[in-house]
């Protein structure tokens, strides 16, 4: 007799050992067969990404004293909720009931069918977004690239975009999650190596004779700073979000049971070390004039660059390698999802059967994101809303909520308010965030004409 594993929120069917090995999303994208250290991995490159590329112009609209409070208490909340949300998972496995999807944990422990939709669809906009976004980032490096190479060369941000979103149209065929650890390792010495990097060349540009003057002034007016504050924080949730730990422990091979906590710790390790640094090197030396993507700063248009320019090529070149691994891992709940209704998991994973659809829906899905980046090239209000709409809720509070609802502390005790505490005030921070961000990507929309950057 089969073991039940579960309840399937869209028909309330049981699921057993059986059904799961039918669900061809699970059987094919979501193997199970990793070490926690693959977790590390995995994790490592859905958080650490060249989004810390924001960070100094995060503080920017903060000033020093709240970024740095807002970067390390954000860390610490994050990490306290992807720690319960690996005990709520691992409280299920053991109890018979192992999720691998985000949006089935929720609905299995919350009780509602609504749940499972709005957690997928919240999902769905955070995996697109941040593969646009990563597009269009990848674009804006072969851009610098060209112009270190042919500084008074014609071709458009869009070119580069293009050229982007055919690189990735291959890579996407890799098939299923398991199979990046290797290129996710390299993603981990990548994302290390451009932040060293990237402190070397802030601190060689704030010694040098075209040191920019450092001002850390905040805005004037009242308004503009309480909006800039909350894009901010909405650009720091963004970086440490990933949406996608269920995803991510469902590659562990079973008992997947203490495991992910080791990947956690070898996560935040590096995130420490890359927020950090690039994090004070960037906004010590361009203060309130650092970019959205302080690679800009360093290399600033119609001006010298300040810091050599192999060690900016280098630099470039590290980001542009590590932002191909991290559309790879944020697309895969989206294969995910595709996969469970395209492919026929009796067919094999290389069968003609399946490996024409997925060829030609994974092809589809990057060539939509590569259009939305060549439309939208808004690197930081994209970052800033992704954030505020999908990375709150997901990473923030329903962590909180879960654990809660599953090991029902006491009312009376501290993580019981404690838990409450965060969900609240990061509910308040999300809307006022949304907002604040939806309304800077509004005007930097009104001044930009789709495929002209």
């Amino acid at each position: 007799m089969a073991s039940v594993k579960g309840v399937n929120p869209e028909n309330g069917l049981v699921l057993t050992d059986d059904s799961l090995r039918e669900d061809a999303g699970a059987a094919f994208v979501l193997e199970s067969k990793g070490e926690w250290y693959h977790a590390g991995y995995h994790l490592t490159t859905a958080i650490v990404g060249p989004t810390v590329l924001a960070l100094p112009f995060a503080f920017r609209g903060m000033g020093w004293a709240l970024g740095f409070f807002s970067l390390i208490v954000m860390g610490a909340v994050t990490f306290y909720a992807y720690y319960l949300m690996s005990l709520v998972l691992d409280h299920c496995e053991n109890s018979g009931r192992r999720h691998i999807r985000f949006r089935e944990l929720a609905a299995d422990v919350l009780g509602s069918g609504w749940m499972f939709y709005f957690v997928v669809s919240i999902q769905t906009a955070i995996n697109f977004a941040v593969s646009v976004g990563c597009i269009l980032l990848a674009g804006n490096c072969l851009q610098i690239i060209y112009r270190l190479i042919t500084p008074t060369g014609s071709m458009k941000l869009y070119e580069f975009i293009a050229m982007v979103t055919v690189v990735m149209m291959l890579l996407s065929q890799m098939p299923t999650f398991h199979s990046l650890r290797h290129i996710n390792l390299g993603s981990l010495l990548l994302c290390l190596g451009f932040s060293f990097l990237i402190t070397a060349a802030c601190i060689y540009a704030g010694t040098s004779k075209n040191a920019p003057p450092r001002d850390y002034s905040l805005s004037n007016s009242s308004s503009s700073k309480l909006f800039g504050a909350f894009t901010s924080i909405s650009i720091i949730a963004a970086i440490y979000g990933n949406g996608i730990l269920p995803e991510i422990q469902a590659t562990l091979a079973p008992p997947a049971t203490g495991k992910m906590v080791k990947g956690l710790t070898l996560c935040y390790m590096v995130i420490f070390v890359t927020f950090c640094s690039v994090a004070i090197s960037g906004y010590l030396v361009f203060g309130n004039k650092s970019n959205p993507n302080i690679l800009n700063n360093l290399l600033p248009f119609g001006g010298p660059s300040l810091a050599p320019k192999w060690l900016i090529g280098l630099t470039v070149a590290f980001v542009l390698l590590q932002l191909f691994a991290i559309t790879l891992v944020y697309s895969q709940v989206t294969y995910e999802i595709m996969e469970k209704k395209s492919a026929d998991v009796k067919q094999g994973l290389f069968s003609k059967r399946n490996l024409i659809p997925r060829i030609m829906l994974r092809s589809l899905y990057m060539l939509l994101c590569g259009l939305f980046a060549a439309m939208l090239p808004f690197f930081a209000d994209i970052s800033a809303v992704v954030g505020a709409v999908g990375f709150i809720p997901l990473d923030f509070i329903l962590p909180m909520l879960l654990y809660n609802m599953t090991y029902k502390p006491a009312r009376s005790s501290f993580k019981y308010w404690f838990n409450n505490t965060i969900m609240i005030v990061f509910t308040c921070v999300g809307l006022l965030g949304a907002f604040s961000s939806i309304r800077q990507l509004v005007l930097d929309a009104k001044t930009f004409k789709p495929f002209s950057g």
